[in-house]
């Protein structure tokens, strides 16, 4: 016979739900992109994946940032660090459409010049020509491999190559690892900002854990 164990403590229990939106917890980035008339804009974005060299976006498809890479396909993609969340904010209310698409006008209000709006400054890339973000410690310039439709009309995946990676030297272990330990990138979970908290543990092959620990695990 098969039994079936009935909770009794609430945090044990489930229930079906179905909210709206599905960001357990992904970092939050700052996406630079080229405008028409040259100038620069700056839009956050939470839907991430890296693998190799390859960033894979989810991106809005009413919002500028969108619009540039099709003419443009070069980006920079910018992690803020959790004290850059109140700048993060400011510009998620902000859209450089103009006039200001209708599924975003009770939400949104056009805002030419991103980087001053949110109280950040632009420095120029290497290998791409929009900016990078100067507050953020890590920093990549891009350019778009593919730029592929979602299942429905409000997304785009943008596949884009890493061609360069800046780093604060305060971040950085040697063998151009980043250091865990040193930097705390913005984490966005369910609409609410978090820093990675403390420390818990580490995979054996990383290359940052403590060598004596690592080799056990």
């Amino acid at each position: 016979m098969n039994h079936v164990h009935r909770a009794t403590d609430p945090n044990d229990e489930r229930r079906v739900i179905r909210p709206k939106i599905l960001y357990v917890g992904t970092p939050v980035f700052l996406v630079a992109t080229q405008n028409p008339d040259g100038s620069s804009n700056l839009a956050p974005a939470s839907s991430y994946w890296a693998l190799g060299q390859m960033l894979v976006l989810g991106l809005e498809t009413d919002g500028q940032t969108i619009e540039n890479l099709r003419r443009h396909p070069e980006l920079t993609v910018n992690f803020p660090s959790g004290s850059h969340w109140e700048a993060v904010e400011r510009l998620a209310a902000l859209t450089a459409r103009d006039p200001v698409p209708p599924a975003k006008a009770d939400r949104y209000r056009h805002e030419p010049a991103k980087f001053a709006a949110a109280g950040l400054h632009a420095e120029a890339s290497d290998l791409v020509t929009p900016p990078r973000v100067r507050e953020c410690a890590l920093q990549f310039e891009a350019q778009v491999r593919r730029m592929t439709p979602g299942w429905n009309d409000d997304y785009v995946l943008v596949e884009a190559e890493v061609v360069r990676v800046h780093a604060a030297a305060g971040i950085v272990a040697e063998g151009d690892h980043i250091d865990p330990r040193a930097w705390q990138p913005l984490i966005y979970s369910f609409k609410h900002y978090f820093d990675l908290g403390d420390e818990l543990g580490w995979t054996r092959s990383s290359p940052t854990a403590p060598a004596a620990v690592s080799d056990v695990r």
